[in-house]
């Protein structure tokens, strides 16, 4: 198990910090002439992909409605733009995989109904201990999805880098955005939570379990 305080990227996978200045000039969220996926190769490759491509669009669906979980207790804090800055990052991450979803036709998972309803009442149940709660939520939610993401991009270069390089690039940058949220959370007091390593553990197995199921459904 990772400690709050420690950094859950891989040292071979490079990381921007939150102090460094991002660019999305790579990545236009908007219509796009191709896709960041090559075309599969075979039947095993086309459902490594997918399951890829449907777990990380389900990760971001439920990110998306926690944050607004946590807005709709903590929106007219004065914690409320900082969580929104971090919903806003959120919003494009789902974005981007509405659209790669589209152009490949890949199936969401059938639980978004359940992930909707989940996703909201776990933002707005933590948000109710304070800012602290919600921040504790981010830290270990966006810790899980940083772990996640970390372990698909090493899948990804162990089979072919070059071949997957735009969906890497995706994933990196994405992985990176995760990060900064979770350090955002430990520089908000997320560890000073009545409960904290319980309730990050808590809602670490429910991450763990989401992973799992939204592969395979």
């Amino acid at each position: 198990m990772t400690l709050a305080g420690e950094n859950v990227y891989d040292p071979l996978i490079p990381y921007s910090s939150a102090t460094d200045t991002k660019s999305y000039t790579s990545l236009q969220f908007g219509a796009r002439a191709y896709s960041v996926v090559p075309t599969p190769r075979d039947q095993e490759e086309q459902e490594m992909v997918h399951r890829i491509l449907r777990v990380d669009h389900a990760g971001e669906f439920g990110a998306n409605r926690i944050y607004a979980g946590q807005m709709a207790v903590l929106g007219r804090s004065k914690t409320g733009p900082l969580i929104q800055q971090m919903w806003d990052q959120e919003k494009k991450h789902l974005a981007k995989f509405n659209e790669i979803l589209g152009e490949n036709r890949v199936r969401p998972t059938a639980l978004l109904p359940f992930w909707n309803i989940a996703g909201f009442v776990l933002g707005a149940s933590t948000a109710l201990l304070g800012k602290e709660g919600a921040m504790a939520c981010t830290v270990a939610v966006e810790e899980s999805i940083s772990e996640h993401y970390n372990s698909q991009i090493r899948v990804l270069m162990e089979r072919d880098p070059e071949r997957y390089s735009e969906l890497l690039q995706v994933i990196k940058e994405f992985r990176d955005d995760e990060m900064d949220h979770h350090d955002t959370g430990l520089e908000h007091n997320a560890e000073s939570v009545p409960g904290f390593w319980i309730l990050k553990n808590v809602i670490q197995l429910g991450c763990k379990a989401a992973i799992s199921i939204s592969e395979r459904v």
